[in-house]
C-alpha cells in the first residue's frame, strides 16, 4: 500500500470534512467540521498551510491528517497545538506515529519564525476514552499537563431566572463592543493555564470573525457607565448537528473581570444565555472548563445544571528551551 504525503489546500477541504466525519462516527468526540469551516482554518494567520499541515492520501482518499497551529503569543512559553487523526480502517499502521514525528520536526521551524529564542512546547489534546492516542503520545515522551471537562446541559426545561447584580445590564453582543469584549476576555483569563492575550487579528480569525460565531447567542454584562465587565460568547457547529441531530449552543468563552467576581455576574450571564438558547431552538448547551480552574467556574456551571460528559487531558512535550540571556 502506497501513501502520498502532501500539505492540505483549499481544494482538499471536502475530503478533509469527510475524514473528520468518519473519525467521529467511531470516536464520538465532536470533531466534525464543515468544508467551509476548514477553509477558514486554512486562512487563519496563525497557521502556515504549506508547512503546518500534512495530509495522507491513499488511492485519492484522505486517510489521515496533521495540523500544527501557532499561538498569538508566547506567554511565557509558546504552546503549539497538534491536531490530527487517522481514519479508523487505517489505524495501527504507523500513520499516527509518523504524523507526530512530523510535528515535532516542523513545530520548531515554525516557532522560530514567530518567537525566536523563546521556549516551545508541543501539545496534544487526548480524550480519556482514546487509548490508542494515549499510548502514542506517551511513547513519544509527552506528559499530562492539565485536565479538562466537556460539560453539557439539556434545554428542555425553562432555566431558573437569575437577576444580574444591581447596576448591571445584560445585552446582546454587537459589533461596536468587539474591542471591549476582547479586553474583558484577555483580562479575565490572565493567569489561566495555557491562556494568552488575543490580538485583534487572532480574535477575529478564531472567535468573532468565523462562521461558527453566533452574535445573537452571545451576551455582554455592562455596568452603569456602559463598561463591559463580563462576557459570554457562543459558537454553533453545523457539522455536529448533521452528525448527531442535536443542535448544541457551544459556549466558547465566559469571563468576568476580577473586580466583579463573586457577585453573580457569570451566573446571570449563563442563566440569560440558557433562556435565549432555548428560545432560539437549541437542544443542548455545552462548554469546556479547566478541571483546576482557580475562579470557581466549575461550581458555577454545576449549579446551573451542567454535567460532565467528556474528560480530556492536555499532553505536552518541550521542544525548544530558552536561549541563554533571554526570558
Amino acid at each position: 500500500m502506497t501513501f502520498e504525503w502532501a500539505p492540505l489546500t483549499e481544494d482538499d477541504v471536502g475530503a478533509w470534512a469527510e475524514l473528520l466525519a468518519a473519525i467521529d462516527e467511531v470516536d464520538r468526540v465532536g470533531g466534525t467540521e464543515t468544508a467551509e469551516a476548514l477553509a477558514e482554518d486554512l486562512a487563519n494567520p496563525l497557521l502556515d498551510p504549506a508547512e503546518g499541515t500534512l495530509g495522507v492520501w491513499e488511492s485519492g482518499r484522505l486517510v489521515a491528517y496533521g495540523m500544527t497551529m501557532s499561538r498569538a503569543a508566547a506567554e511565557p512559553v509558546h504552546r503549539m497545538s497538534l491536531w490530527g487523526g487517522v481514519r479508523p480502517g487505517y489505524r495501527r499502521r504507523g500513520l499516527g506515529g509518523r504524523l507526530l514525528e512530523w510535528a515535532t520536526g516542523n513545530a520548531p521551524v515554525l516557532h522560530e519564525r514567530r518567537f525566536p529564542g523563546r521556549p516551545l512546547e508541543l501539545h496534544v489534546e487526548v480524550d480519556s476514552r482514546n487509548e490508542g492516542l494515549l499510548a502514542l503520545v506517551t511513547r513519544a515522551g509527552m506528559r499530562p499537563a492539565r485536565w479538562f471537562y466537556g460539560m453539557t446541559l439539556a434545554l428542555g426545561a425553562e432555566p431558573p431566572e437569575v437577576s444580574p447584580p444591581e447596576g448591571l445590564e445584560i445585552v446582546a453582543y454587537r459589533d461596536e463592543l468587539e474591542d471591549a469584549v476582547r479586553e474583558v476576555r484577555n483580562r479575565s483569563f490572565a493567569g489561566h493555564w495555557g491562556s494568552v492575550r488575543h490580538t485583534p487579528e487572532s480574535w477575529r480569525s478564531t472567535i468573532v470573525g468565523v462562521r461558527a460565531f453566533r452574535p445573537e447567542g452571545s451576551f455582554v454584562a455592562l455596568d452603569a457607565s456602559g463598561k463591559s465587565v463580563g462576557v459570554l460568547l457562543t459558537h454553533y457547529f453545523e457539522a455536529d448537528t448533521e452528525a448527531t441531530g442535536v443542535r448544541e449552543a457551544w459556549i466558547q468563552i465566559i469571563g468576568t473581570l476580577s473586580e466583579w467576581r463573586g457577585r453573580g455576574v457569570a451566573s446571570a450571564l449563563l442563566a440569560h444565555a440558557l433562556g435565549e438558547f432555548r428560545a432560539q431552538g437549541y437542544d443542548t448547551a455545552g462548554l469546556g472548563v479547566d478541571a483546576d480552574n482557580p475562579t470557581g467556574a466549575l461550581g458555577v456551571y454545576t449549579r446551573a445544571g451542567f454535567e460532565i460528559a467528556r474528560r480530556t487531558a492536555d499532553y505536552g512535550l518541550p521542544l525548544v528551551t530558552p536561549v541563554a540571556g533571554r526570558p
